[in-house]
Parts: C-alpha cells; structure tokens; sequence
C-alpha cells in the first residue's frame, strides 16, 4: 500500500528511480545537485527568496491569514514594532472563536478589533460563520506558483498550487514589517501517487495511511512534500485538497502538487481563471526520499487515540477489536497516567464498537464532496433516536448555500443529522464536546489529548478518532455502530458544484490595499498590551518548573485550546492556563520565580526575598564568587522529550515567556514552528542530548528519559549571553544540589543571526524596538 524509499530517488518518465552510484550511472542521471532544482518546490521557494543563496533562504510571502485567535496578538506585537501599513494581503477570517460563547464580550471585541484593523492597515476581513480559514483562502486566495504564510498549523494549498506554511504569529509579524522567513533550503520528498481510490474511500483515508507510515520515523519532518505521479489525476480537487490538509498532521514544513485541467476547473468556478498555473517536476528531478502510495490498496481507515499517526484500516480494528483498544489503552495511560479513568474496552457491545457521536467539519472534512457523499449515504435512512448524534459543519457559507439549493442538506437533516454554521470549534474543543467517557469519530484534523474539550483536572476525559466523512456516514447509518463506508452498497451522485461569489462579495470587508489611517481602532477591555520583557542577562539562573516524560507533548497540552482561546487577546490571563490539563502546578511555580525576577528588575536583592534562590545563589557564589544576583536573570524552564507537535498557535511559547520562562530543554522539537516561536519570545530552545532507556507499558514501548536534573531543581547558565552572541552550538550547565554544582551539556543548536539576536535582545518586539533606535 505504502512504500518509503531508503535512498534519495530521480522521478522518470517510468516511475522512481533510486539514486544509487549504479543506477545514476547506468541511467546517465543528472548530478543531484543540479537535478534537485526540477522539484516544483525549488522553483516557487526560488522565485521567493530574497538571499541570492538557496541553502540559506530568506523568503517573502505574497499573502498572509490568520484567524481570531491569533490576529490580535500578531497585529499588537506588529504595532509595537512600528506597524504603518499592511504591506501585502493580509486576510483576519473570524472561525475559531466565533460563537462568543465565553468570557462576556471578549470574542466580539476581538473582531471588532480585526475588523477596524483592517480598515486602518489595509487589510480583508472576514466577518464569523462565513468561513474557515483554509476554504477562504482555497476559494479566494491561493494561486499557482504563490506563497501563503498563515498563523495556522494547517496552512495548506499545495493541491491548488500554492505552497503555504502554518508558523507562529511572530513569523507573520516580520512579514508585515516587511522582514522576510528564514529557513534552510528544506529537503523535498515525493509522494508518487499510483492507481486509483476504491469505491468508499476518502481523502481521509489516504491522509491517515500516509500519516501512519511517515510520522514515527520522521521522514518528511521539515521537509515539504511534493506530490506526483499517475495517481493524481485520479483524485478530484476536494479529494486532493482533503489530503493536502491532513499533510501538517506528519510534521512536514509545506507541500506541493502537480495541477491539471481539474485544478484549472477549480480557478474558472471560484471566478479566477488567472489564480491557475499549471505545475510539473522537470524529467529526472531529485528529491531527498520518495514515498509511494498505491492509492487503489487504501481501506477505510480510523486514527485511534489520542493521535492521528495511530492508525488502523477499520476492517483490521473490527477483526482484532480488543487487542487493538487494548493497546489504545495503554497508550493513552502514558499521557493521562492516573489523573482519570479512561476505557474504550466498555464500548464493546455485541463484538461491535460503539461510538456516541459524529463530526463532519472544517478545513479537512466540510469540503462539499466529504458532505454530498455522506449524504449519499444517509439518504433514506437515518441515525436512530440513541445516543449517537451527527453534526455537519459546511467549510463556507457557499457550500452551505449550495447545499441547501440542490438538496443535500435536507437529506442530512431528514436522516437526522445536525447542519451548523462555518466553524472550527469542533477541531480545537470550543463546539460538540462529548459526555464523559464518550467516543467521538470526526473528519477533522486532530484527535489529541482534551483537544475536542474535556478536562482530565476536573475528572472528565472522552476522546476523538479521526475517519473520512464517509465512513462516519456509514456508522451513523449504523446507528453509531462502527462501520467502513465500503461495508455499503452506495450510488454517489456526485452534484456539480456551482460558487456563489456574491456571498463574500455582500459581507467580507476588502480594502483592496488602500489602508485608511484615519481609522480608530476598537479595543475592548480583555485586549492588552504584551509585558515588558528584558534582554538576556550573561548568566542566568533557571528553575525547572514542569518536567513532561511523554513521547510527545503537543501545544494543546502546553496551552489548551476551546473555551481557553477566548482569553488569547490578554497575555497575563491566558498564560494562567498554561500547562493547565498537563501540570496544574506549573503556573504557580513559574510565577513564585517571576516575582523574584521583577524584585532583580528593581534592582533589590533577590536573594532577600526568596529562601530557595537564596541558597542556590549561596552555592553560586562559592564558585563564583564574583558573582551578582542583582545581575543575573532569574527565570524558569520546563522539559519535555518532544515538545510542540500540533497548532502552529504562538501561545503555547508566549504564556510561558509571560510567566517569565528563559528557556525550554527538549530531546528534540517536534516542529520547527515550536522552535521558532521559542526563539520569537526571546526562550533558549535547548536540547539535552540523546540517553535514554525504554521500559514496557502493556505492549507499547516507552521512553524513559535519565536526565541530569530533577523538577524544581535550580540549573545556573553561566556565560549563555556570550554563548549566544558566538554562535556557540553548546554550553555547560551546573545542577545545584546542596552545595554541589553538577556540570551538564545543553546543545543549542544551529541559528541565524538574526535569531540570535532576538534571544539576546529579550523578544521579537525588543528586537525590532532596538533596530529603530
């Protein structure tokens, strides 16, 4: 079904070709080097970089997105580094926090905010309900050869021919003061797509299958995916874009596809004929991998608990139905550990499982195709009167139209289903949380940990398993029991698609670039201004406040999504959730040092105000002797082995930062994203080199890391301002114990100059703050 290839490939007129000494020889290959330049990928990053060096790339966007919660940070911290003007396309679509159904006014006052923005900056504002970042940007935006950078994870239209990328909003800052994305020429892998999808197969499917196959072992981490081959042609455009999407769940940077007369058929329907270029790899180009998927061996597939990685052809979950959840269990206790009951065992019913709910929605699974074919499938039949409930979220307010004229909405309202407004909630936990206990099964994007919005702290966990609209048609036919859509007998209709563009044209606010400066810009009373934050001090001393032995740690688990969102536009309200489902006890922690901080800041003694930092700076001091407190920072760090796998969302660094965080130490950074949002915030992404040993839990292997400190234990830095400033890839750490020193190695890890500078410099903001002066 899937293939991941042990050697860099050539893609030929036949197929891939390894690019091994013999083939390259006895197929007369191009040098690698020169061959890497016919990826469709080289060709758009080299029509946007600025360094005139393509292994060092500084790239500027041709248009930017965000969404409601993360456009007030970005344009606040733009702001205050000197914000006159949007200078490219800047769209605020409002799809997250939408509802306004927490914290009073706040949401509200956040689009109002963006809304007025817009008009003072030059900008295009799109109101609540009308659409999902990622269809907007599909329906109106995206174009052949263009560059979009959005402040979501999810930023993806390579399928239309537009390479996009999902960063923090700190990235999308330097863009709107004109400053650029740098990043090392990624490596680009091929996706060589072969035959065709079997009847009942969805773009989810494919996406889990590629996912399972490349996410563990890190073959496409940072890299862009191209996608190519025969087996293109035989996806339709939704089919294409509904994998397209799912491609950030593998941790890639970006993607791209070869486009056809589909894709161009696409542009002429959304009343953009000009967006279309058309897209191909140059014979024999070189990529760094290749991973083949024979398209017509896909199943019906599920993602399982809690990641989308954990995958499984439901044929196969129904066949070995208890050792499966099993193993799910096991798992999941990993994470949850004994903080709540957790079982799927208990939906065992009759040999079969029992799921109580079905979600269809968003930028992966509200795409009109997913929403007519399981309509397909539930009509004439219905979804029971029990306790599984099915609720469909259209992308856009132009599928929904278009499903009410032709028909289909009132199939699936007649079979029992729920048709509700453009919305993102159900992706990030602010809409259809499940009871406790309860299953849910959604064509979404993500199935984390408390991501669809229990909380493991107040005793309540259900979780969520991710599978193609159509398969979620098929259990609700089933009444919630689970069943795989080729399980039916189904005519797909397959309705054309008519775009109503008056829609957006009657109620999306475009400046078409004129900004008005005259504009005032509408605050509400949640909306505040980002705290001071101080230069890097040459030593410093850090807290470990939060060590997280998981496998992974995602940034829902370092900020949680849903209801918390609504609070993004207040940096010191926000970071009072920080590590909230994960470590209760973090923010406590972080704030004890944070005020011993501020006292150093006044320039008091520290050592006056706090008996534990008195007696680490007396253990300091006996080795250092020359050593002032009143000089040296004081903040905090957390561990994790793999921090950061997720939402692009900013905050997940910010909250800490505001909580006076100098640092993370990690096994590695699950995402670059992460990583730079760290250093954006003016955070040391540290990384603690590998030694680790692996104990068993059931029969799942678990990392258990042996690390050179302990949680609360003080690490004293000494010389990292001048390490940083060097461009030093390491610096020895002490672990105070008693009156003991400890020496450690922490790596830094590779930087550019400007990002050094941004750490020494305390923040993004300081950075540009001092480049004014």
């Amino acid at each position: 079904m899937i293939r991941l290839y042990d050697t860099p490939v050539y893609l030929t007129k036949r197929g891939l070709l390894p690019a091994t000494a013999e083939t390259m020889a006895a197929a007369h290959m191009p040098a690698p080097e020169e061959a890497a330049k016919g990826t469709m990928a080289y060709g758009i990053l080299e029509a946007h970089n600025t360094s005139g060096n393509m292994q060092n790339l500084q790239i500027k966007f041709d248009k930017l997105t965000s969404h409601d919660i993360t456009f007030v940070g970005i344009i606040q911290t733009a702001r205050a580094s000197g914000l006159e003007k949007f200078p490219i396309p800047y769209v605020l679509t409002n799809c997250h926090n939408s509802l306004c159904a927490v914290g009073g006014t706040i949401n509200e006052d956040d689009h109002m905010f963006g809304l007025t923005c817009a008009k003072k900056y030059g900008g295009v504002y799109v109101p609540p309900h009308q659409a999902v970042i990622h269809q907007y940007a599909r329906e109106m935006l995206a174009e052949g050869g263009a560059m979009i950078l959005g402040s979501d994870s999810h930023t993806r239209y390579g399928a239309l021919g537009t390479m996009a990328i999902g960063e923090g909003g700190p990235e999308l800052v330097k863009q709107l003061l004109s400053r650029t994305y740098d990043v090392k020429m990624p490596g680009v892998v091929a996706i060589y797509l072969t035959g065709a999808p079997r009847k009942g197969v969805g773009p989810q499917d494919i996406a889990l299958a590629i996912i399972g196959a490349v996410f563990a072992n890190g073959y496409v981490k940072n890299k862009v995916m191209e996608f190519v081959g025969p087996g293109v042609a035989n996806l339709s455009v939704d089919e294409r874009i509904g994998v397209d999407v799912m491609t950030t769940e593998t941790t890639c940077l970006s993607s791209i596809w070869t486009t056809d007369e589909k894709v161009q058929e696409f542009y002429m329907i959304h009343g953009r004929p000009e967006g279309y270029r058309q897209l191909q790899p140059a014979e024999n180009a070189y990529y760094d991998g290749a991973v083949e998927v024979d398209l017509s061996a896909i199943r019906p597939m599920i993602a399982m608990p809690f990641h989308p990685s954990n995958v499984y052809p439901i044929h196969e979950l129904k066949d070995n139905l208890q050792d499966i959840l099993a193993d799910c269990e096991a798992k999941a206790k990993v994470s949850l550990g004994d903080k709540v009951a957790y079982s799927l065992q208990d939906k065992v019913i009759d040999g079969k499982l029992y799921v109580e709910q079905g979600i269809i929605a968003g930028c992966a699974g509200g795409g009109y195709e997913n929403i007519c074919a399981a309509a397909d499938i539930l009509r004439g039949k219905n979804i029971g009167d029990g306790k599984f409930s099915l609720s469909v979220y259209p992308a856009s307010t132009p599928i929904f139209r278009e499903l009410m004229v032709n028909g289909v909405g009132a199939d699936l309202l007649t079979a029992g289903a729920v048709l509700k407004t453009a919305f993102c909630g159900p992706c990030f936990g602010a809409g259809d949380t499940p009871a406790n206990n309860a299953l849910s099964i959604r064509h979404s994007t993500r199935n984390f940990p408390n991501r669809e919005g229990s909380k493991v702290q107040n005793g309540q966990i259900s979780s969520v398993a991710l599978m193609d609209a159509r398969s979620i048609a098929a259990t609700a036919a089933a009444k919630g029991f689970l069943t795989g859509a080729d399980e039916l007998e189904v005519e797909y209709t397959g309705p054309k698609y008519h775009f109503e563009s008056s829609i957006y044209a009657n109620r999306v606010f475009d400046s078409k670039g004129v900004a008005d400066p005259d504009t005032e810009i509408q605050f509400g009373p949640n909306i505040k201004d980002w705290p001071e934050m101080v230069p890097l001090t040459e030593d410093v001393l850090l807290r470990v406040v939060s060590v997280i032995h998981d496998p992974v740690t995602t940034t829902d688990e370092l900020i949680p999504s849903g209801e918390t969102s609504s609070y993004r536009s207040n940096p010191e309200a926000l970071s009072q959730f920080a590590l909230s489902r994960k470590d209760p006890a973090y923010v406590g922690r972080a704030k004890e040092i944070r005020e011993v901080e501020m006292i150093r800041r006044t320039n008091s003694c520290p050592m006056r105000e706090n008996e534990a930092v008195k007696a680490a700076f007396t253990t300091i001091k006996a080795h250092y002797p020359d050593l002032k407190a009143r000089a040296t920072g004081i903040g905090t760090t957390i561990y994790a082995v793999k921090p950061g796998d997720g939402s692009a969302r900013e905050q997940a660094a910010s909250c800490q930062k505001v909580l006076g965080g100098w640092a993370n130490i990690a096994r590695e950074y699950a995402t670059k994203r992460y990583r730079s949002n760290l250093i954006n915030w003016g955070m040391i992404p540290f990384i603690l080199p590998q030694d680790a040993q692996t104990d068993s839990v059931g029969d799942t292997s678990v990392a258990t890391d042996v690390l050179p400190f302990e949680n609360m234990d003080f690490l004293f830095i000494p010389g990292i301002r001048t390490a940083i400033a060097e461009g030093a890839s390491q610096v020895t750490a002490y672990r105070i114990v008693g009156d003991q020193m400890l020496p450690f190695t922490l790596g830094i890890g590779e930087m550019t100059a400007d990002e050094r500078q941004i750490i020494l410099d305390g923040c993004l903001i300081n950075y540009y703050k001092s480049a004014q002066k």
